[in-house]
């Protein structure tokens, strides 16, 4: 029985290799696993996504780049019709790259930029702060749709403000702010990844009508401001969060063919298949997969969401962050919400 869901977007981590080890990766970059999918195999999973309609893919790392076949990989994509987004760090770009990048007609490329220089390097390693804003620069230079993604902690929420000036000297089109997940790194570095999210969503209400670019937060900070601020919050007016996509409209795959309903839910909880041993339809259309959100009822709800006249909606918020912050791993109760932050 084919189940109604229809895929629309997948985040595909094609590596772990990595140039850096950041302390709060949630996937502990560094090095490439040694059974990832072969280049064959990927051609292949491409045609899976298209097969299911499949019409954005991210790709993400470890550090895509690193990788000897992405752009076989991102050709395969590109020219199956599938809108592609790379995201990266901007260590190790290269006029190769870009020229690659544009003959393969990237829809846009994401660099990940935690703070003002000392917070980003203290992270990952000295100068990549000064490579990444060149990257920015090089890919912007050569008519590439740049977006800026910063994870935030406790050492660099506050620091918005500063960081936003400096973005103002680049023709980015999105900056996106998104909570850090205390897991992989930040876990086992007990980095502290707590912050106001209140704070951040009043810079993001302060700040967004003005900028250059489009501004706003991830879906693991807030649901329902009032009024039109909640569209503001989500990148442009008239949007609002409608729940977690995981397994509804949208899919992780890491390095070797693991499939989860988002590839931040990054633990072996949540993996309904491998590819190499089901085909992505299977996996999909299975009645039994992605029981968490296709089978989510408001009663499921706890804590204040369990009360909120909007739990309904937006379900109890982001299942990833959820299940890392809570201590019982509760997927359905929202550390970072909006409404719990103004009401106290």
């Amino acid at each position: 029985m084919k189940v109604p869901y229809q895929l629309r977007s997948c985040v595909w981590e094609i590596t772990l290799a990595c140039c850096f080890r950041c302390r709060y990766c949630g996937s502990k970059g560094g090095q490439a696993r040694p059974d990832d999918l072969s280049t064959d195999e990927c051609i292949q999973v491409v045609g899976q996504l298209r097969e299911l309609g499949c019409r954005r893919v991210s790709l993400i790392g470890g550090e895509v780049f690193m990788r000897p076949d992405w752009q076989t990989i991102l050709n395969a994509l590109t020219g199956a019709g599938i809108k592609t987004c790379v995201i990266t760090n901007g260590f190790r770009m290269t006029p190769a790259i870009l020229a690659a990048l544009k003959e393969a007609k990237v829809e846009s490329v994401a660099v990940s930029l935690d703070g003002p220089e000392r917070v980003h390097d203290a992270c990952r390693q000295q100068g990549s702060y000064r490579r990444a804003l060149d990257t920015i620069a090089a890919l912007t230079g050569a008519g590439i749709p740049t977006s800026v993604i910063s994870a935030l902690r406790a050492d660099n929420a506050p620091l918005l403000p500063e960081l936003y000036q400096t973005l103002l000297s680049y023709p980015i089109f999105a900056w996106q702010l998104q909570a850090c997940s205390p897991m992989g790194n930040a876990r086992d570095n007990a980095l502290d990844v707590r912050f106001g999210a209140q704070e951040v969503i009043d810079f993001v209400l302060r700040t967004a009508p003005d900028a250059p670019f489009a501004l706003g937060i991830a879906d693991n900070i807030g649901y329902f401001v009032e009024g039109e601020e909640e569209g503001l919050l989500r990148g442009g007016r008239g949007a609002y969060y409608t729940g977690c996509g995981a397994g509804l409209t949208s899919i992780g795959i890491d390095s070797v063919g693991n499939v989860r309903g988002c590839e931040s839910m990054y633990d072996d909880a949540f993996v309904e298949g491998n590819l190499r041993h089901r085909s992505l339809k299977s996996i999909w259309e299975d009645p039994k997969a992605f029981a968490y959100n296709r089978d989510f009822t408001p009663d499921l709800l706890d804590g204040k969401c369990a009360s909120c006249p909007h739990g309904h909606i937006c379900a109890g918020g982001c299942r990833s962050y959820n299940y890392f912050t809570n201590a019982d791993h509760h997927l359905y109760r929202s550390p970072l919400c909006a409404r719990e932050s103004a009401e106290g």
